[in-house]
């Protein structure tokens, strides 16, 4: 792939040698995500924040990343607050707002909206979020994750074996990251849901036509036995015609301390890409699980600000520029960085 300049919509634009190439250009971010060195590479540049669905860690890790690499955000939060609610096409949207910045990261509701809003932009687009369609950086965050804590086991991701546990049909996150995880070699995947929840039926047929193991089921215990990576969702309440509909399948998988010691491994990494809900009927995720030391949900959640720079760095093509424009930090930093 060629990065200057280039929209990044949906992970089917890369290939393997490419998530290398981000995740390399994610590790030189570090130190700056770390906030051990400043770099003002990007300043006077403007991303333009344009998420039209609710969003926390993906909206602010995404201003985060740039603020970081010395640019400025300008955020639109909401259809409401913005003229599409007075009835403006995602065309005449783009047009405006792609001359106010830079590069534009969005979210949005609907499929394959970014795309049609990408296809009017003058700058760089960066898929946040499109409906129940896809979530790139999600997934490159999370792969980027799943990279790292395997090789703190001396392992790498070909051979990975994966529980995929949760909403699997509305999950854009476990979309992505099937797709991303399909680039590489003999994948063992276990998706748990609802069958009326199941994985979309191409994703699943490509998995399998890429030669990777695909299982299906509605068994939670014994998928997770002899895995090294089990990632949970949440149910995407947001996707469901009804609360009531969404309610039937809510509380349905959990995970908590005592079914993670009676059938994980020892060192199986708990994934989620947050938020995980945590409410009594909910709660996939509980909290006692918190201080285990392989709930890599955290890590995962700052793995995001890494991603995301590396693609504005690629995206602007500011990469061999960054350590030009670097200085050392002034102010004292907290040791936020080190195990959780």
């Amino acid at each position: 792939m060629h990065f200057p300049g280039s929209h990044i919509l949906s992970v089917n634009q890369f290939e393997r040698p490419d998530i290398e190439h981000i995740f390399a250009t994610a590790d030189q971010m570090a130190p700056y995500a770390r906030r051990e060195k400043v770099t003002r590479v990007l300043e006077g540049a403007i991303l333009g924040n344009m998420f039209f669905e609710p969003s926390t860690r993906t909206r602010v890790s995404f201003g985060c990343a740039f603020n970081l690499l010395g640019g400025e955000v300008r955020e639109t939060t909401g259809i409401k607050s913005s003229a599409i609610a007075k009835g403006e096409s995602l065309y005449d949207t783009a047009r405006v707002l792609s001359g106010y910045s830079d590069v534009i990261a969005m979210r949005h509701p609907q499929d394959g909206s970014v795309a049609e809003f990408a296809a009017a932009s003058r700058v760089p687009v960066i898929n946040g979020g499109d409906g129940a369609n896809e979530h790139p950086s999600q997934a490159l965050l999370d792969l980027y994750t799943i990279k790292k804590e395997l090789a703190t086991k001396g392992r790498t991701m070909d051979g990975l074996r994966i529980a995929m546990v949760g909403d699997l049909k509305f999950g854009r996150t476990v979309h992505s990251l099937s797709k991303t995880l399909g680039l590489f070699n003999n994948i063992h995947f276990i998706l748990v849901s609802p069958k009326e929840l199941q994985m979309p039926a191409e994703i699943v047929e490509k998995l399998r036509s890429a030669g990777h193991n695909v299982v299906e089921t509605e068994q939670l215990e014994s998928s997770i036995a002899q895995v090294d990576i089990v990632y949970l969702t949440r149910i995407q309440e947001e996707r469901f015609p009804s609360q009531e509909e969404a309610d039937r399948y809510r509380g349905k998988f959990r995970l908590n301390q005592a079914i993670y010691t009676a059938y994980c491994e020892p060192n199986t990494v708990i994934m989620h890409p947050l938020p995980r809900d945590s409410r009594s009927n909910a709660n996939e995720l509980d909290n006692d699980l918190n201080t285990n030391p392989n709930l890599a949900i955290f890590r995962q959640a700052d793995n995001g600000v890494y991603i995301r720079m590396a693609l504005f760095a690629l995206t602007l093509d500011v990469v061999n520029l960054v350590d030009q424009y670097a200085r050392p930090v002034h102010w004292f930093t907290q040791k936020r960085f080190e195990t959780n």
